[in-house]
């Protein structure tokens, strides 16, 4: 199941959202805002990252130039506890499933969320339209 977390006045979760119901993938919205978040949302979050909290900690939020901490420095505890208690320093939308995690909205990156299957369609439709594109500027 895939998973994003939002706030209501960012167009890039909005934008992720759209997507996601373009290409009927069912998902949960989590209002980072409005909604509680769980420690181990935090954990499996912080999992899937390669860079740990770089990167998915907002440095523009107001959150994070009001609590002016380093981030690198905080025990794992103390982290967990800051962002639950100010779920607006994560950046957005965080969109995650079992395995993948996206930071942003990025159309091309998002497409890692669809299932196999239809990834599969749309490659080999697009290599069609290319080779029948060739085609005709071949024949002009």
């Amino acid at each position: 199941m895939i998973k994003i977390y939002t706030v209501a006045s960012c167009s890039s979760s909005k934008k992720a959202m759209a997507w996601l119901d373009e290409h009927n993938l069912s998902y949960e919205e989590v209002n980072l805002v409005t909604d509680e978040i769980t420690t181990e949302e935090i954990l499996q979050i912080l999992s899937l990252t390669e860079n740990g909290t770089e990167e998915i900690i907002s440095k523009r939020s107001k959150s994070y130039g009001r609590l002016n901490l380093d981030f690198d420095e905080l025990s794992i505890g103390r982290l967990l506890s800051i962002v639950k208690e100010n779920r607006t320093l994560l950046r957005r939308p965080l969109i995650i499933d079992e395995k993948r995690l996206q930071v942003g909205y990025n159309e091309d990156d998002i497409r890692k969320f669809l299932p196999r299957s239809v990834r599969t369609i749309e490659c080999q439709t697009a290599g069609e339209a290319i080779k029948a594109d060739m085609h005709l500027q071949s024949v002009s």
